[in-house]
């Protein structure tokens, strides 16, 4: 029996919803596919919004010999397999070999190595998936070799008719319901109609919940569950509640969830959260991300809960992000004010001349802000904690 997310997959761009930055009338996916340019090329952006139907859709506009990999599984002798195959295909003239690695990101330093050369002589083109930032998680050498597309999430309205595609009778309520917990991933809502009409026979927002709770339904431990996951994970240390912050990353762990991607997050957790109230919890959290690259799973689980209690019981202390946050605002709204004279760099004698470095000191007093920025204060003056 065909999944409904598979029969409803748009087969041609004019039946694409969303990712007009990509897709729309002179965008670089719209391009390539009409104008059958060959390459290959990363696409990132989170679970269900259209990754493995834009593969599809381009590699056909291609007539591709097209093969599909999960980097989770796969292996080199998957890869050798696919470059010794027999074209299929449909045509008299077969076009490239593609292959479709969702997940890329799973293949380790090793894999993508042996990939490369394939890649890099065009035997053969190579579509990534990935949820991932590719610049962390693909290694140089075969990045190089491919362009970096990043999908967004799909918007309400464009979620509006994805569920419409469905083809079911749904009102107005149980569509923004689907909307809401979607957030903005096509095929979690997808399945959560299908198995819905599996189940009731008819969609609305009490059985939409009660289908939610039901053990038929499996959402993607990539999908759903990855980000609902992690913002648990996230939140716990936030609110320094150190058995919960375990639990979430023994469940994450448990799924078989990337702890790479847990250390990571907790780097970032680090400078976000904790900050200026101890600014050693960003060398642990250095410490334990490289603990994980050197040890390796299974052990590493135990690098990382050390990681965990220590960062979720230290104090927190967001003023520096915030502050980021508010410079980088001005930027935006005021974008490249004009440095001032006292701190230019005065490399030539008509620098000089002008006033460029003129009066600058080591320790200079004076305000360095532009001149439309005076005074402008974003990091506040922090208080000392007196728990």
């Amino acid at each position: 029996m065909e999944p409904l997310a598979s029969k409803i997959r748009p087969q041609k761009l004019t039946e694409f919803i969303g990712q007009e930055h990509l897709v729309g009338p002179n965008k670089p996916i719209y391009i390539a596919i009409n104008e059958k340019h060959i390459f290959s090329f990363i696409l990132w952006g989170p679970p269900g919004v259209g990754k493995t139907t834009l593969a599809k859709i381009y590699a056909k506009s291609l007539n591709a010999d097209y093969h599909e990999l999960s980097a989770v599984s796969a292996g080199k002798e998957d890869i050798r397999q696919i470059l010794n195959s027999s074209p299929s295909g449909s045509g008299t003239l077969l076009g490239p070999k593609i292959l479709f690695l969702d997940e890329i990101h799973r293949f380790n330093k090793s894999q993508q190595d042996f990939l490369l050369p394939y890649v890099e002589s065009g035997k053969l083109i190579l579509i990534g998936a990935t949820t991932e930032n590719p610049g962390f998680e693909v290694i140089p050498a075969l990045l190089s070799r491919c362009r970096v597309f990043v999908l967004e999430e799909f918007s309400a309205d464009d979620m509006r008719k994805i569920i419409k595609r469905a083809g079911y009778k749904i009102k107005k309520d149980a569509v923004d319901w689907i909307i809401g917990m979607a957030q903005g991933d096509a095929r979690q809502a997808i399945a959560m109609i299908e198995n819905t009409i599996s189940l009731y026979k008819e969609i609305n927002v009490d059985n939409l919940k009660n289908t939610l709770q039901s053990k038929f339904l499996r959402y993607d431990k990539k999908g759903d569950e990855h980000y609902n996951t992690i913002s648990a994970f996230i939140k716990s240390m936030r609110a320094s509640q150190t058995d919960a912050a375990l639990y979430y990353l023994a469940r994450m762990l448990e799924s078989g969830e990337d702890p790479k991607f847990i250390a990571r997050r907790m780097v970032i957790f680090a400078s976000e959260d904790i900050g200026l109230a101890l600014p050693t919890a960003l060398v642990v959290a250095n410490d334990v991300f490289r603990a994980v690259e050197t040890v390796g799973m299974p052990e590493c689980a135990i690098n990382l809960a050390h990681g965990v209690a220590y960062l979720s019981g230290s104090p927190k202390d967001r003023s520096a992000y915030n502050a980021y946050l508010g410079a980088l605002e001005d930027v935006k709204t005021y974008g490249n004010l004009p440095i001032p004279l006292i701190i230019r760099n005065p490399t030539t004698k008509l620098n000089k001349e002008i006033g460029y470095g003129k009066d600058y000191e080591i320790y200079t007093k004076a305000d360095l802000m532009p001149e439309k920025l005076k005074n402008k204060k974003y990091l506040e003056k922090r208080k000392k904690n007196e728990e």
